[in-house]
């Protein structure tokens, strides 16, 4: 008696492959025409060009009518940014303030995600200490400076803390709507598959919950910054690095107005760029593998 061959199990395979594939096609629609390059670029760029030129021209018309001292014109301001870059200074704070932005969000992110999953599949824990999270994202991150500096007096420990208290809140919120969004079949699925647990949290719930889960980080690294700068501006000693908190605070000190603005606009381009270079395109990539986005480009 011969043996079976392998023959009607491989078409049948291959048929099940293009019978998937196919529905996948149906479910996306008709691929839609690729955008050339030039024409990306320039439409993701010219937007902000308008904007900014339109605020600059805003700026300069305001200071005409106001007072010089309070109020610079943009090319003082340029002026001051020059300066600060030919001297270091602005360098020097950006890299400490991302070093500890950096440091505070991986932290939180490290404490949130696991603190929202167990909140997420525990009923009992959830109902008792959401309400606390949800408040703590409306409480400002200054209102845990004074205590920080009680606790760990003027040290960098109390910035850490302070960006902690100010992006965990967001991150664990941010987790739990994520997986809110799950369907419960996957959690069936899995369980039937032998899934429990922490197997259950990495290979199932986390991989589903994705962009609901990085919209929460995109929320944490905003709360970070903010609450970063809230404590560099209250939290200064030589015994530390210099901060674009630290910059801006020395600005109010000496009363350098361009200074200040020079400060502001730092903290505002770096916080941004964070998001528009790390966060939204991983949160698009995720979001067009799905299917959620359309696939120009």
């Amino acid at each position: 008696m011969s043996a079976p061959t392998a023959g009607p199990v491989i078409e049948t395979s291959r048929a099940g492959a293009d019978l998937s594939a196919g529905l996948d096609a149906l479910e996306l629609g008709p691929a839609e025409p690729r955008t050339p390059p030039l024409k990306r670029v320039l439409e993701s760029v010219l937007p902000p060009l308008f904007a900014l030129g339109f605020l600059l021209a805003v700026w300069q018309l305001v200071e005409v009518t106001r007072d010089p001292e309070t109020l610079p014109s943009p090319t003082e301001v340029w002026d001051s940014l020059r300066d600060s870059v030919s001297d270091g200074r602005v360098q020097e704070a950006v890299v400490t303030s991302l070093e500890r932005g950096a440091l505070g969000f991986l932290a939180s992110v490290a404490i949130a995600t696991p603190l929202g999953l167990l909140l997420a599949q525990v009923r009992f824990l959830r109902r008792a200490f959401q309400p606390i999270i949800s408040g703590l994202m409306s409480l400002p991150s200054v209102a845990w400076v004074p205590a920080a500096i009680l606790w760990f007096s003027l040290s960098e420990g109390t910035i850490y803390f302070v960006i902690l208290m100010g992006a965990i809140p967001s991150i664990v919120n941010g987790t739990i709507s994520g997986i809110d969004q799950v369907p419960p079949l996957f959690t069936r699925v899995g369980h039937v598959l032998g899934a429990r647990g922490l197997t259950l949290a990495r290979h199932v719930l986390l991989p589903a919950a994705l962009p609901g889960y990085i919209g929460g980080l995109k929320q944490g690294w905003a709360f970070s910054w903010r609450s970063l700068m809230a404590a560099e501006l209250i939290v200064n000693s030589s015994t530390f690095g210099f901060g674009l908190g630290q910059l801006l605070d020395q600005s109010r000190q000496l009363f350098d107005i361009p200074g200040v603005l020079v400060g502001i606009l730092a903290i505002l381009v770096v916080g941004l760029a964070v998001d528009l270079l790390l966060f939204s395109p991983l949160e698009r990539a995720v979001l067009k593998r799905r299917g959620l986005v359309g696939a120009k480009g």
